[in-house]
């Protein structure tokens, strides 16, 4: 960390004056260096062949610092997986920061060191952004907004119209780890774990099954908000497709399975960072899940596949047999988590 004459965000450095340039020359441009953002441009001009896509989000994640990640690696691994669940590896992004005064620099360098880490490990680049500062007790701390672009997989024709009764439902590791990070840190639910966030950047893999397998894949959705539960009943509630899922399949820590239920959540429901929902032929299934699991996914399983009866509904059968139906989560269960 460069040394500052000041040791904490005031409004000053959203001012677009000597403290904004101080704040951005030896912070930000320094640190996430490279031929792009040193235009010092408000945006970036560059050219991609192909076909692309393009994925914005904003992240609000309260604590700011949880075990396994920040709000900055989040920031970046979030717009990553979002191009890739389109089948695409990003290489560009935006990144916007709005700044509380009050909030230590020795934070926002590690935020920004983070930021810089995940790119390099995604692969990708920020080419521009912006910082605003606002007063103490108007921002906590610190939000974040990136936006992305990236290059589309030749192999990729993911979406809805894809979807085949009979699909397999494969997802790549355990369920809701993310979401119990961030829970044991809150205020009166603290408990000793050590379970940490699994925030990762999601497309190495994406676009190394795209390369072996092709149009046998259909569907991809990262379970974020709402868990896993939630992107199954996005895919069954337009009327289509039935949903039936196995629970014994579906991999749940078991550290994380006992927080959930001292909190009284259920896994299903809670967020991931690092989770991601494939819907496949089933004829390949198999082999895919082969691949993941030899390809640093360890516990990917197989936990359903789509159905064409009881349309719009995800019916899961319970490890003891019984059947219930997942519905849709009515209301916010963990808020703040991104």
């Amino acid at each position: 960390m460069p040394i500052f004459d000041f040791d904490a965000i005031n409004l000053g450095h959203g001012s677009g004056g000597i403290l904004s340039q101080r704040l951005l020359n030896s912070g930000v441009f320094d640190v996430l260096k490279n031929d792009k953002l040193d235009e010092r441009h408000d945006g970036a001009v560059f050219e991609l062949p192909g076909k692309l896509a393009f994925s914005t989000d904003s992240y609000v994640v309260s604590p700011i610092i949880f075990p396994g990640g920040n709000i900055g690696d989040l920031a970046v691994n979030g717009t990553v997986n979002d191009l890739a669940m389109c089948g695409a590896k990003a290489k560009y992004l935006s990144l916007s920061f709005i700044l509380e005064e009050g909030l230590p620099m020795t934070t926002f360098w590690q935020i920004l060191s983070s930021i810089k880490m995940a790119c390099d490990a995604a692969g990708v680049q920020v080419v521009t952004g912006d910082t605003k500062v606002v007063e103490r007790g108007k921002g906590d701390q610190i939000f974040i907004n990136t936006s992305g672009i990236g290059q589309v997989h030749t192999k990729a024709a993911l979406g809805w119209s894809s979807i085949q009764p009979g699909d397999a439902i494969i997802i790549n590791a355990p369920i809701a780890a993310h979401g119990i990070a961030i829970m044991s840190l809150r205020s009166g639910l603290e408990f000793e774990t050590s379970i940490t966030s699994d925030t990762c950047a999601l497309h190495h893999t994406v676009l190394q099954l795209l390369d072996e397998y092709g149009d046998a894949l259909h569907f991809l959705r990262d379970a974020t908000r709402g868990g896993l539960a939630s992107v199954l009943n996005e895919i069954a509630k337009d009327g289509s497709h039935g949903i039936e899922l196995l629970q014994k399949n579906i991999p749940v820590d078991e550290q994380v399975s006992g927080a959930c239920e001292m909190l009284g959540l259920d896994p299903l429901y809670v967020a991931n960072e690092g989770v991601f929902v494939l819907l496949a032929k089933a004829e390949s299934a198999e082999n895919i899940l082969r691949s993941m699991q030899s390809n640093g996914w360890p516990q990917a399983a197989i936990v359903g596949k789509v159905v064409e009866d009881h349309k719009g509904q995800v019916i899961m059968q319970s490890s003891i047999g019984g059947r219930r139906v997942v519905n849709m989560l009515p209301g916010e269960q963990l808020p703040r988590i991104c």
